[in-house]
């Protein structure tokens, strides 16, 4: 499969995660503050693109770390509504963010691998259709929600893995952009 192949076109969504994808990740630790938020280079001008093809760009990212009382849903809103801003402010564009503040060990319906966080975008925008849904994230958790749902899957890291459940894969989110 190539992504020319997917005729992808503003009847399609993409689901994107953050950390890895959108913004660098923490080692050993979770971005808890606004001040510890840092884009990954590329990423402006990677959803700037993307805004022109995509007709929905939804966030969805497990955040355990509200489960573990390390922050705040309010912190997390608060990086949430920054991010959006300055995207918005640069010409790139994400419609909603969904996040699943719960633990790994409860496994909520919303929790990736899960596909709550999808169903919640569907009901929000009936217009989403999963056959032609895309999920660019940086984790085999990840790749397992996109085939759970039915969309294809772009794996977004340096280090290649071999799986099944990746359709794809690209250094960056910039790598992506550029390949459509």
């Amino acid at each position: 499969m190539t992504l020319k192949d997917l005729n992808i076109n503003k009847d399609w969504t993409l689901f994107l995660d953050r950390d890895g994808v959108i913004n660098k990740k923490l080692d050993n630790d979770y971005v808890k503050h606004w001040v510890e938020f840092e884009f990954i280079d590329g990423v402006f001008d990677a959803l700037k693109k993307l805004d022109t093809i995509f007709g929905r760009i939804v966030v969805v990212t497990n955040q355990q770390g509200i489960g573990k009382h390390l922050y705040r849903v309010e912190d997390l809103e608060l990086i949430h509504k920054n991010m959006i801003y300055e995207i918005n402010y640069l010409g790139g564009r994400i419609d909603k963010v969904y996040f699943s503040p719960y633990l790994d060990s409860e496994n909520h319906p919303t929790r990736k691998p899960n596909i709550g966080m999808a169903l919640q975008a569907q009901k929000d925008f009936p217009e989403i259709d999963f056959s032609k849904s895309i999920i660019a994230g940086d984790s085999l958790s990840d790749m397992e929600f996109g085939k759970k749902a039915g969309m294809k899957t772009i794996f977004i890291s340096e280090e290649k893995k071999k799986d099944d459940r990746i359709d794809l894969h690209f250094r960056s989110l910039i790598e992506f952009a550029h390949s459509l």
